[in-house]
């Protein structure tokens, strides 16, 4: 693709800029706070409506349904414009516009449709995602909760079973839930897929303490939860597909758009080496921005290539899991390189350091994102023998029926 942009792009960009500029500042979030949960999910929603309101929410989706009916093409465009904002767009609102929204648009029907997208862009309904289980996180085929017809003539379903790493779990309104309707067929073909309101009877959720001190992950817990077979997605049996959707947006999504290595170079740049320069003086240290420079740009503009196809209706497939593989890799080694360039600071900051108290916090997090969106070893996997045609690894799961596995 050409990555210059056209004269109606650069027309679009002049106006996103300008737009931005006047109203992002104030919903940015302070550098270096860490604030309790239910305000960033409330700072979350309320930058939703400033997008609503300003018509820059849901750029491709029809008009009809609240959004503008452009092109993926724009959608990159504002995306690298918002990306320059420190802005209250973590997983409480991504999941909802990222994962939930893309699933719905392809799988749903029109009901379903008008009741959750001009709402969820809105910012009035927020979503989780109800994937992963203890012994189903990267073999997410491989997953136990069960779903079967109510005994009775209303036709919902009865779901029991347990999720884990639930992001936002505990405040958001809804759920994208898949679960083992059929067990007598191969793992990949008994799934369906479900939207689910996460206040309904059955459902606890248990934020989960992390390393970093936070718990926006959490154990899910269903017991007999009720769910109308309204709410299904796609036909019984079509889970995977939906499955497919919601990961391919979640890995097209996983590419920070907002540098994290030119506030580096900025902090560098007046940060005293000890012998009369700065930090931007040492080979080493130029040569490691170089490399770091070079990866996230080549991300992004990898990044870029795969929305044009989706927005020329073209599947990426298991070519988003590159980017994903790579902003995983990209983000670990670029806050390592942010303490080392902090010194003996960086291991023990002191108190009104609020700054590398940030850049510890996204350290110790950049671990989770080697395995949530599908582990390192799961993607390289699938690049190898989906994108590379590379022998597939040998399954003995393969054409068995799930209730006559072991374990």
């Amino acid at each position: 693709m050409d990555f210059n942009d056209s004269p109606e792009e650069a027309a679009f960009r002049a106006e996103a800029r300008a737009w931005l500029a006047a109203h992002a500042p104030a919903h940015e979030l302070p550098a270096g706070a860490k604030m309790p949960d239910t305000e960033e999910a409330d700072r979350g929603r309320a930058w939703m409506r400033e997008l609503y309101a300003g018509g820059w929410s849901g750029l491709t989706f029809p008009q009809a349904l609240g959004g503008r009916g452009l092109s993926g093409i724009e959608a990159v465009i504002f995306a690298e414009e918002e990306g320059k904002y420190h802005l209250p767009k973590g997983p409480f609102t991504s999941i909802g516009t990222g994962m939930a929204l893309p699933v719905i648009a392809k799988h749903g029907n029109d009901e379903q449709r008008a009741r959750f997208i001009e709402a969820t862009l809105k910012g009035d309904i927020t979503w989780c995602q109800l994937f992963s289980e203890p012994a189903a996180g990267s073999d997410l085929a491989g997953l136990r909760t069960k779903a079967v017809r109510a005994d009775d003539s209303s036709g919902d379903w009865i779901v029991n079973g347990q999720k884990v790493w639930s992001s936002w779990a505990h405040l958001t309104d809804w759920g994208i839930l898949v679960v083992r309707t059929d067990p007598t067929v191969p793992k990949h073909k008994g799934l369906t897929f479900f939207v689910v309101d996460t206040k309904t009877p059955g459902i606890e959720t248990r934020p989960i303490r992390q390393i970093s001190g936070a718990s926006e992950f959490n154990e899910t817990f269903l017991t007999d939860v009720r769910i109308p077979d309204a709410n299904r997605l796609g036909a019984e049996g079509e889970g995977w597909a939906c499955c497919m959707t919601v990961l391919m947006g979640e890995r097209l999504g996983s590419g920070a758009h907002r540098s994290g290595v030119e506030p580096l170079l900025d902090f560098a740049a007046v940060t005293p080496d000890g012998h009369g320069g700065t930090m931007l003086d040492d080979r080493s240290i130029r040569q490691q921005f170089a490399e770091a420079l070079a990866e996230e740009q080549g991300e992004r503009f990898f990044q870029a290539r795969l929305r044009t196809m989706v927005s020329k209706g073209e599947n990426p497939g298991a070519l988003a899991g590159m980017v994903k593989l790579a902003y995983a890799s990209r983000y670990q080694k670029t806050n390592g390189l942010a303490l080392e360039l902090r010194g003996l600071a960086g291991i023990a900051p002191e108190a009104d350091d609020t700054q590398t108290g940030e850049v510890q916090y996204d350290y110790i997090y950049s671990t989770v994102m080697r395995i949530a969106g599908g582990a390192d070893e799961v993607l390289r996997n699938q690049i190898a023998e989906r994108v590379l045609g590379m022998p597939g690894e040998v399954r003995m799961d393969k054409d068995v029926p799930f209730e006559k596995l072991k374990g």
